[in-house]
């Protein structure tokens, strides 16, 4: 069985391609903004807008699978709001139907951060959003939690940025705290119940966007437990390989809670990255990586329905137009 996986595609449509240069807009302080001009340019992406081209590839590539797993990130999120905002949500929409129109129902979505908003790296401004969550899994028909079997494995997708609500607490609006916290009890109390469904012996592929959550759902016990039937994690935000590579460099280091709290928040997920060994990583890049490699691309992953050992995983790279 043939299993494609894509992630942080970032589409952007016709409402958020106006918007181009809003990160930079956002930011009051010239040094601060000169700074983000600079990652922007040479090291992230220089005009997140302009890799639609990138989905097509995909598309053109992807052949007759039998599943599609798209791992969160559908716009670009321009507001740091999430899909609350319309024109991320139009984004996201024309990106999750072109999506589902060649897959039909060999199709599954995870809900990223982006879908629900967060502060912005330089400008301080945005956060997650209680009308970015309804909006995803009402209109835009995101399951907060799925799975699939293929024989004795089971594909599972999470939202990661519930079961990270801890590091997102200074971004929320006080009067939405509690729902997010609820939000949170249940999503966990539903995985639980599909956990403990899954038949012993049978492996676990499980599809987490932001790799910040896995410490989190490490401290689960009945998590624990059943660990060894763990595959591998299939994670995404992370855009490129280089950057994973930089963050199990940067594994232990001290969170740095004096830079406000996007800075804590990317400091602390570093300092817990110590804990995704016994996760088995496995990154899917962006389709457009990032400014710095241009090293784009999507995974197949090839199930063996009976296998007992870890599926092989291949990265084809989507070279930019």
């Amino acid at each position: 069985m043939r299993l494609l996986v894509v992630s942080d595609i970032h589409y952007a449509g016709a409402a958020e391609k106006a918007r181009r240069g809003w990160e930079r807009r956002a930011i009051r302080p010239f040094p601060l903004r000169w700074i983000a001009t600079f990652y922007r340019r040479h090291l992230w992406l220089a005009d997140p807008t302009a890799h639609n081209a990138q989905l097509d590839a995909f598309l053109e590539r992807a052949g007759s699978p039998d599943w599609v797993v798209a791992n969160g990130d559908y716009s670009c999120d321009s507001a740091f709001v999430g899909v609350a905002d319309d024109a991320a949500f139009d984004s996201a929409r024309e990106c999750l139907d072109r999506l589902r129109a060649p897959f039909q129902d060999r199709f599954h979505a995870t809900l990223g951060d982006h879908e629900l908003g967060k502060m912005s790296l330089f400008g301080g401004c945005g956060g997650p959003r209680l009308a970015s969550w309804h909006r995803a899994i009402g209109p835009l028909g995101l399951q907060p939690l799925w799975s699939q079997p293929a024989g004795r494995f089971h594909l599972v997708g999470i939202t990661s940025s519930l079961l990270a609500l801890p590091t997102f607490l200074p971004e929320l609006l006080p009067d939405e705290r509690d729902a997010w916290h609820q939000l949170r009890t249940r999503h966990l109390e539903s995985l639980q119940a599909l956990w403990d469904a899954i038949p012993q012996g049978h492996r676990v592929i499980l599809f987490c966007h932001d790799p910040t959550a896995l410490p989190f759902l490490a401290r689960e016990p009945w998590f624990q437990a059943r660990l060894p039937q763990l595959a591998c994690t299939v994670i995404g935000h992370l855009h490129s390989e280089a950057v994973l590579r930089t963050s199990r460099l940067l594994a232990g280091m001290p969170e740095l809670a004096f830079l406000g709290n996007t800075a804590r928040r990317l400091s602390g997920a570093l300092r817990r990255a110590r804990h995704w060994a016994p996760f088995r990583v496995v990154l899917c890049p962006s389709p457009a990586g990032i400014q710095l490699r241009k090293d784009g691309g999507y995974l197949e992953i090839n199930l063996h329905p009976n296998a007992d050992s870890p599926p092989p995983v291949t990265r084809h790279h989507l070279p930019w137009p």
